[in-house]
Parts: structure tokens; sequence; C-alpha cells
């Protein structure tokens, strides 16, 4: 502060008693701010007035913790006034005027929610998973088969022989397995209103649909196939991912849904719904892994995915108008180039 008499500045000052304004002239002597005008005198120590922060348009304005306020309609004159006697902005302040700092700090923000969408949020929603009891998914994944049976699913039109060999096919593959490599499954058959498919819930239920038992019958005499999508479906269950997506999915909810305002809106749901491609993919990848694993203690070569890959492809194309269902169906599964040259390296490389 600098302890002689500089400039003065004229303003409008409201003592904080009565509505009314008044014209004053403000000086700095020392460590006081005096407050001079027709009507009003006063002295104000320098430790009790608060500078607000500096808007690029607008009034400026000073507060007294003692009461009443000080305004200047020409914001250039208060700056150079304040400046004059060693008044500066903070650094926030000096940031949110520079254009290249609102840049850089908008940057640094979106690249902190990268790291927190493509890292954080994984590993914390793994953690959770890790402290949670298994208990906790199979009840989660009776409440979700309920769900899927009322609104998607029928009693299954497969015969029972068929029923019973794919079963038989299953459990001489998973008996090859180490018991601490096997959670608890149970397999269910289905006949779907959307096509082909096989999913794990949480807690071991794996439902195979009709569709896809009849997709792939003709090339699946000895049920390798059937096999090989279990095998990649009890990885799921294994990695307990069907828990981790929901917890995923509750997290990136309710951020969504707090940043719009709103817990019910499809905009709120959008986010979440886009949010998954990644993490399943990478789900999709570590269930790979397992069967394969599965695959080759059952002496099955993983090459018979690829061929699971190549009927589902064929059916596409000849039933376009199920594409955009199964589009919805297959988006965890999703049997693209990267997927089948997995499958054909893990067969040819035993």
């Amino acid at each position: 502060m600098q302890d002689t008499t500089v400039s003065r500045l004229e303003a409008t000052c409201f003592d904080g008693q009565s509505a009314q304004a008044h014209a004053v002239a403000l000086q700095i002597v020392g460590d006081q701010l005096h407050i001079e005008g027709t009507g009003i005198s006063r002295t104000v120590p320098w430790q009790q007035v608060q500078w607000p922060e500096r808007t690029r348009h607008g009034k400026r304005t000073a507060h007294f913790t003692s009461g009443g306020l000080v305004q200047c309609d020409d914001a250039q004159a208060w700056d150079a006034w304040r400046s004059m006697h060693g008044q500066r902005d903070g650094l926030v302040v000096r940031m949110q005027q520079n254009w290249r700092a609102v840049a850089l700090s908008c940057a640094m923000l979106v690249c902190l929610l990268g790291a927190v969408y493509v890292w954080g949020l994984p590993w914390m929603a793994q953690t959770v998973v890790a402290l949670t009891p298994r208990s906790v998914d199979a009840q989660l994944g009776v409440v979700a088969l309920e769900s899927i049976d009322e609104s998607w699913m029928q009693p299954s039109a497969l015969s029972a022989a068929q029923q019973q060999s794919i079963q038989q096919a299953w459990q001489q593959a998973v008996a090859t397995l180490a018991p601490e490599q096997v959670p608890q499954w149970q397999l269910l058959f289905r006949k779907s209103k959307l096509g082909p498919n096989a999913f794990a819930l949480p807690g071991g239920t794996m439902v195979v649909t009709d569709e896809l038992v009849e997709l792939v019958e003709l090339v699946d005499a000895d049920n390798a196939v059937i096999t090989a999508v279990l095998a990649h479906e009890l990885g799921h269950v294994q990695h307990r991912d069907g828990l981790r997506m929901v917890i995923q999915v509750a997290v990136l909810g309710g951020i969504s849904s707090l940043a719009l305002g709103d817990f019910s809106s499809i905009l709120a749901a959008a986010p979440v719904l886009l949010g998954q491609a990644q993490y399943s993919r990478e789900a999709e990848h570590q269930a790979d892994v397992y069967a394969v694993a599965v695959l080759r203690q059952a002496r099955i070569s993983p090459a018979v995915m690829v061929t699971l890959f190549e009927k589902l492809a064929q059916a596409r194309k000849t039933d376009q108008e199920a594409e955009s269902q199964w589009g919805m169906l297959f988006a965890s599964h999703p049997a693209d180039a990267e997927r089948i040259a997995f499958f054909k390296a893990a067969a040819e490389n035993p």
C-alpha cells in the first residue's frame, strides 16, 4: 500500500442505511479509503474493503464489511485507479479474462474427464465388484432374467434331445477345467423375439436362444460352436462383467443426470448407452481369452468361433429387416475382423 494521496476517483456510494445514492470522490491515503461527497464523509480501513471479482463488462463495485458499498460506472477508470494503488486481480480472475487461459483450462478439463472415463471408471467399478459378495450377482441375475423373459423371450421350442445334447457337450468341456476356474452356472434355452443370441447374466445364468442353435446346427453336429459360445459367456460370469457393467451404468447415469439436471430424460440415458461400447469391447476380449483356454482344455479348436462369426454375417445379409435388431443384440459381441483374427491365431498356435 502506498503512503501518499494519489488520484481521486468519481463514484457512487450507498451507505447501507438507505437506498439513497451519493455522488462521492474516492481517495486512498495510507491504509484507509476516504469517501467524500454531499451529505457523506466516511473513512474505511483498507482491511474492511472487499473487492468482488472483476468482470469484463459492467460496473465496478467494492463492499464494506461494516455495511455499504461504492460503485463506479467507468470500469476503465476504476481499474486504473486500483492499479495505481498496487491492487491487482488474483490469478483466477486474470485467467478468466484471458481467452488463452480459458481455452487451456477447458482442454485440461476435457483431458481430466477423459482420463476418469477411460481409466478411473473401470478401476472404480472393478474395485466395487471385488468388495461385493457374489450373492448380489445371483440376486441381480434373477431380476434380470424375469425382466428379459417378460419382454423378449418365450419358452424354448427345441426338443428335449437337442437341449440334452448341448448340455452334455458343455458339461464335458467344463469338466476339463480346474474347479477354481469354473464359477457357478446354469444353462437355459429360450425362443427369442429378436433372433440369434447368447448371453450371460450376473450370477451364472447363461441363455442360448433357439434361433442361434438353428443358425449353426448344420455345421455343429458335435455342438462345438455352441460350446465355444458358452465358454465365452462363462468368461463373463467368471470376470463378473455383468455386475461391473451395472455399476458403470449407474455411475455414468448419475453423472450425466447431475450434469443435465434431469434423472429421467432420454438425454441423460444417452451418454450411458454410448459409454458402454468401449468397456464392452474390453470385456469381450477378456471373455474371448477365457474361451480359448476352455476350448484348448476341451481339445476343441478355437476356429469354431470363426465359423460362428461367418454364419452370423451370412444371416445378416439374408435377413436385412432384422439387421437393426441384431445390431442391438450383438453390440456387446462385435464379430469384427479383430476378433476373428484373434481366434484364427489361437487356432494356429495351440
